[in-house]
C-alpha cells in the first residue's frame, strides 16, 4: 500500500486533490481532522493549552476556541513563533500517531494506497512517511480568491501562507506535480492519471 503525500501553498486545493484519490479508491489520512480530534478529546492537550494561555482559548461549554488560537500562533513577530512551535510540539507527535494507527486500518483492508492531507506535512517532518510526494499547484492569485471565497482576508491568507515552507522548497520536495489552474474536471483528469500511472500501474 502506497502513501501519497499532497503538499502545495495555502487554497492550493490539496483537500479537493484528496477526494478525487479517495473516489478511486485511496483512503484519506486527514491531518486537519485528527488535529481537531486531538483538540477536542485529549485531556493532557487541555491541561498544556490552559497553561499556556489560560481560559481565554475555552469556550463557554469548555471546548477549545480554535479561532483563539489560530489569532495566536498565525500571528507575525517572535512571540506567534514561540506559540505556533509550543502547538505543533504538543499536537503533531499525537496526529502521527493516530495517522499511523488509522493507515494500519487501511492496510488491512488492502486498500491500494492511502493519501496523507496535512496543510503543515512537510513543516511537521511527516516527508518520509510518504512513498510519493505529489504539489499541487495554483498560481498565488487564484489561491488568494480561494481564500476570500473561504471568507479569508487577504492579511490571514498571508499570515497562514508565512507559517509553512515557501513555495519553491515545496516544488523542490515534491515528486510530482499536478497543476489545478484550469477546471474541476482538467483536475479530476490528472488526479486520476496520477492514480494510473503511480498506483494502479504499480500495484
Amino acid at each position: 500500500m502506497k502513501t501519497i503525500g499532497l503538499v502545495g501553498g495555502v487554497a492550493s486545493g490539496k483537500s479537493l486533490v484528496a477526494k478525487m484519490l479517495v473516489e478511486l479508491g485511496a483512503g484519506l489520512l486527514d491531518a486537519d481532522r485528527t488535529g481537531h480530534a486531538v483538540l477536542a478529546e485529549d485531556a493532557n492537550v487541555h491541561r498544556a493549552l490552559r497553561g499556556r494561555w489560560g481560559d481565554e482559548i475555552f469556550a463557554p461549554d469548555g471546548s477549545i476556541d480554535r479561532a483563539a488560537i489560530a489569532q495566536r500562533v498565525f500571528g507575525t513577530g517572535e512571540a506567534a513563533e514561540l506559540d505556533r512551535r509550543f502547538l505543533e510540539g504538543l499536537l503533531h507527535p499525537r496526529i502521527r500517531r493516530r495517522l499511523n494507527e488509522l493507515r494500519e486500518q487501511y492496510a488491512v483492508e488492502v486498500r491500494p494506497a492511502v493519501v496523507l492531507d496535512a496543510p503543515v506535512l512537510l513543516e511537521a517532518g511527516w516527508g518520509p512517511m510518504c512513498d510519493r510526494l505529489v504539489m499541487v499547484d495554483a498560481p498565488r492569485e487564484l489561491r488568494l480568491q480561494r481564500a476570500r471565497d473561504r471568507g479569508w482576508s487577504e492579511e490571514e491568507f498571508h499570515r497562514r501562507e508565512a507559517s509553512q515552507w515557501p513555495i519553491d522548497d515545496k516544488r523542490r520536495a515534491a515528486d510530482l506535480t499536478i497543476a489545478n489552474d484550469g477546471t474541476e474536471e482538467e483536475l479530476r483528469q490528472a488526479v486520476r492519471e496520477l492514480w494510473q500511472n503511480e498506483i494502479a500501474a504499480t500495484g
